[in-house]
């Protein structure tokens, strides 16, 4: 049970006693870093928790005996004022009878069943999250089963349901990994890495005292792809997309065009897009390292993007979905599959990220810049390169990529293209 002053690098601070309403809770700003303590003056040792990133806890403080607790007692606005307030009298009157209402809580929850558990993960994380769909399939299975002849993956509610969290050990965790690692090491690796989350999460919502999964190590060798297509396949799998919807056939070539991520590209929304000035700003909630990143788009990309924008018409999505509200965030492997099967290359999404970054080093753009075209974060000399200096760079080695796709797909490879760096 945690104290009132909390260990580690986060730190409360307090705003001091307020008249706490539904308007004042929603109100009331998260602060910079650390933890923010507000507590209610109508109602002593009861207050709201705010975290930098905005979550709202209600909490209470107690003493039994000497010792002063702290117990949390629910989410806003999962658990309303009301209700919060309601909670917190009932835990101060068993405080008051001697009954520990911490210790009670610990012992209700330390009773969880991991099918419990997984219900809540799912609620509160998975669905969050891009991932989710797998997490979702490794604990509950596959809603389409298919007859593939190989051994079924047994999903880990079936196997762990009903048994309480606190009794899967390591022992039971070694087990799970081996028998899955037989038939596949790399699913073992992200079955470990599920488990481990989940009983983290666990831990973290006070259901466990320790994560069984600690120090166990990933089952599998996993190798880094490196599949690079060469300008042969570039040029089939440009042709192949001749015969895909217009969507499917400008989404790819964007994605190989501009060298960003799969997701970055299919979320794409037209407010992020200046085609006057041939600039994409990827903003920092999109991105996957959290920083927002200017992309210039070359000739090659504007004659898509420009006559595409006028087939989407009011559409805020560049590439919408045309099954529900929002953009083509579904997953890519059909539309790939389709690709494969035309052009007779077997590549995946990323490779096409992977593809251009290689060629455009290949052809003598500078690793750095090329770094900062793909949004990596690196440590050394890049991590202190000039993020918002390097326009220049990343739209020369862009508009010479647009070139040398032109050139590849075109079959025109009489003078082969090389970068020239501008100075």
């Amino acid at each position: 049970m945690a104290s009132p002053t909390d260990s580690g690098s986060q730190r409360s601070a307090s705003l001091g006693r307020i008249a706490l309403t539904d308007r004042t809770v929603r109100a009331l700003k998260p602060p910079a870093a650390g933890r923010l303590d507000v507590w209610d003056e109508d109602n002593p040792g009861f207050g709201l928790r705010i975290s930098a990133e905005g979550r709202r806890t209600w909490i209470l403080m107690y003493r039994m005996g000497k010792t002063l607790h702290r117990l949390t007692l629910g989410r806003f606005p999962t658990l309303g004022l009301a209700a919060a307030r309601e909670k917190a009298t009932d835990a101060l009157r068993d405080a008051a009878k001697g009954q520990d209402p911490g210790r009670r809580k610990i012992e209700e929850r330390s009773a969880e069943t991991f099918s419990d558990l997984a219900r809540e993960y799912i609620e509160r994380h998975a669905s969050k999250k891009r991932s989710g769909r797998e997490d979702v399939r490794l604990l509950n299975g596959s809603p389409h089963k298919k007859k593939t002849g190989k051994i079924p993956h047994v999903p880990l509610v079936t196997r762990w349901g009903n048994r309480r969290i606190k009794d899967i050990k390591r022992r039971d965790v070694r087990e799970l990994l081996d028998e899955v690692a037989a038939r596949a090491p790399i699913m073992a690796n992200r079955t470990l890495a599920l488990v481990r989350k989940m009983f983290n999460f666990a831990i973290e919502h006070d259901c466990l005292e320790a994560n069984p999964c600690h120090m166990i190590k990933r089952p599998g060798e996993e190798k880094q792809r490196e599949r690079v297509l060469s300008e042969d396949e570039i040029r089939l799998v440009w042709k192949a997309l001749d015969d895909q919807s217009p969507l499917i056939a400008a989404l790819f070539r964007i994605r190989l065009l501009t060298a960003q991520r799969g997701g970055e590209v299919h979320g794409a929304a037209w407010s992020e897009f200046d085609l006057a000035t041939g600039w994409w700003t990827i903003p920092a909630e999109r991105s996957k390292n959290g920083l927002a990143h200017r992309v210039p788009l070359s000739p090659q990309a504007l004659r898509i993007l420009k006559p595409w924008r006028q087939t989407v018409g009011d559409s805020p999505w560049v590439f919408p979905s045309s099954r529900q509200k929002g953009p083509h965030i579904a997953h890519a492997q059909k539309a790939i599959e389709r690709i494969v099967r035309a052009s007779g290359v077997q590549f995946r999404g990323h490779d096409l990220r992977r593809t251009a970054a290689s060629l455009m080093v290949g052809a003598g753009v500078p690793r750095l810049v090329v770094s900062k075209i793909l949004n990596h974060v690196e440590t050394g000399v890049t991590a202190v390169y000039d993020r918002h200096g390097d326009d220049l760079e990343k739209r020369a080695a862009l508009d010479f990529w647009g070139k040398r796709v032109d050139q590849i797909v075109s079959g025109k490879r009489s003078k082969v293209l090389a970068f020239v760096a501008r100075g």
